[in-house]
């Protein structure tokens, strides 16, 4: 009785987290592909004008300014928090571990906000006299979004290598490499799929972040030509606009977050392909 219980309990909780994602799929959908039908899905996708008060809603703007952002958090923050997870894995002894190891933990907890307001104070004046310009760029969101990505992609790496069998290191010692040749081209290879696992966690994080983008991007929704023009992401468009839109700019706003559901559930395809292929 006790084991049918507990089966039912772990079933009902798994039909509930399905049942939440399809009524999110639901609603995205049944009231965002109206708005793109009325809009045309040529002229919403790949518009460069986002005017709400002459009806013009091109999205391709917020498009770019997402994989941009995406792009360059990826950029700065992959090596960065790769090479952390080797460190601390292969390379740490253990008396600084137990400092380290809290530490990505404790950056992982840290709120969005807090990052938005370290960027804001800090970031936004450093490149604001380096750059000449405002300061709130795109540069300011990928140095932002590649710090916010950091402790999933270490934490997913570190313990990937770890998992490598220790064979695979000791046969590399037995061939004549060096320690550090051991760790680069005999273990690294072999936990390249979880590495990917957290690179793509990482992505996810980047692409879906809002409070702290908002604080440091400018927000202004045309296509960025340099590294020192603000931006404006998907996710930023939906919480800037959501509070006043109303009928057509409303239903734009919801389609929005269509395409930008859309890229979750690639990147979330990408984690699965990912784990499937290291198991």
């Amino acid at each position: 009785m006790k084991e049918k219980l507990a089966q039912a309990a772990f079933l009902t909780a798994a039909c509930v987290c399905v049942l939440c994602v399809a009524l999110i799929c639901l609603f995205l959908f049944a009231n965002g592909l109206p708005a793109i039908g009325k809009i045309g899905p040529l002229a919403f996708l790949t518009g460069i004008l986002w005017k709400p008060g002459n009806d013009w809603y091109g999205i391709a703007p917020m498009i770019l300014g997402s994989l941009y952002a995406t792009a360059g958090a990826v950029t700065l923050g992959v090596p960065a928090g790769v090479l952390t997870a080797v460190f601390m894995a292969r390379f740490c002894g253990k008396r600084l571990l137990r400092f380290l190891s809290p530490g990505v933990s404790l950056l992982a907890g840290i709120p969005s906000i807090l990052y938005g307001f370290f960027g804001m104070v800090v970031l936004v004046p450093a490149l604001r006299v380096l750059s000449g310009g405002g300061g709130k760029s795109l540069l300011t969101v990928s140095i932002l979004l590649g710090m916010m990505i950091l402790p999933t992609i270490i934490t997913v790496s570190e313990a990937a290598i770890r998992a490598v069998p220790e064979s695979y290191y000791e046969g590399a010692l037995a061939l004549g490499a060096t320690h550090e040749w051991s760790v680069f081209f005999a273990v690294l290879p072999a936990a390249k799929s979880g590495i990917m696992a957290g690179v793509v966690l990482g992505l996810g994080r980047a692409i879906g972040e809002t409070t702290a983008v908002i604080m440091v991007a400018g927000n202004q929704a045309v296509i960025p030509q340099s590294f020192f023009k603000g931006l404006r992401t998907m996710t930023a468009n939906i919480v800037l606009e959501m509070g006043y839109a109303s009928g057509l700019h409303r239903e734009s706003l919801i389609a929005t977050a269509v395409v930008l559901f859309v890229f979750i559930l690639l990147i979330n395809i990408l984690l699965s392909l990912s784990k499937r292929k290291r198991a």
